[in-house]
């Protein structure tokens, strides 16, 4: 029997505690997952994303998916029929939110969703957002091969571990080369490109839970906080700092 269950009926806005799991399920529908406070970590076969309040999921019809809450988190989702794939993406994406797609997705989840001609309206906006939101680089992909497995279980049970490739493949008994082969081959990265995107989605979650910057900058193996901000910034556009204050703790 699949691990994997239908779950039609989900709803559209559900508070989770920090580490509150939802298992795993699909849906005959397209949806859009977007945490309306703290930050979601939304896994599935293909590897994991960690999305704050600025970011949402694309999940099309059929893909097993499992949430995971960090910090006192809100799930918000909009259903879409299969038919209607305003992205066109057949494998599930993150896109930016803007704080008008935003405050639409508060609007269709919230208990006072509108009906009739302001409903079809709200819902042709979040259409028109959607179509004009690119597909951004934030999936830390699993491995399949069961050398690279090893090492990528050291890491995410440890993200600061400063180990070079070299030195992770003596402990699982794996070549530099061939570890460095399989990460490209397993997920389209290469082995320092997989480690920062595992320290940022650690260091999402660490920010979630409330943790100082200086604290998350050691926790995630940066050299320094300032190291930390600027690789922060650069990848999601904000500082570690206001990204809690504007909603991410």
């Amino acid at each position: 029997m699949s691990k994997f269950r239908q779950h039609p009926h989900e709803p559209t806005r559900r508070p989770l505690a920090h580490g509150e799991r939802v298992e795993w399920h699909f849906h005959t529908a397209n949806q859009l997952i977007c945490p309306g406070r703290g930050v979601l970590q939304v896994s599935t076969p293909d590897g994991r994303w960690v999305v704050p309040p600025h970011r949402a999921v694309w999940l099309p019809a059929g893909v097993p998916h499992s949430h995971q809450a960090y910090g006192l988190a809100e799930l918000r989702c909009l259903a879409f029929p299969a038919e209607v794939n305003p992205l066109r993406l057949e494998r599930p994406a993150v896109l930016a939110v803007t704080p008008l797609l935003r405050e639409v997705i508060a609007l269709l989840s919230g208990p006072d969703s509108p009906a009739g001609e302001p409903l079809r309206t709200l819902e042709q906006v979040a259409l028109d957002q959607l179509r004009q939101a690119p597909p951004l680089a934030m999936l830390l992909p699993a491995a399949t091969d069961p050398r690279l497995r090893d090492v990528t279980d050291l890491l995410a049970a440890d993200p600061a571990d400063q180990r070079s490739l070299a030195r992770l493949g003596a402990a699982v008994g794996a070549s530099e080369r061939t570890l460095s082969r399989l990460f490209r081959r397993d997920t389209g990265m290469s082995f320092p490109q997989w480690r920062s995107q595992l320290r940022l989605q650690h260091a999402l979650t660490l920010l979630a839970a409330g943790h100082s910057v200086t604290a998350v900058a050691a926790a995630t193996g940066h050299s320094s906080p300032s190291a930390f901000v600027e690789a922060f910034r650069l990848a999601f556009g904000t500082t570690p700092g206001r990204h809690q204050r504007e909603g991410g703790h």
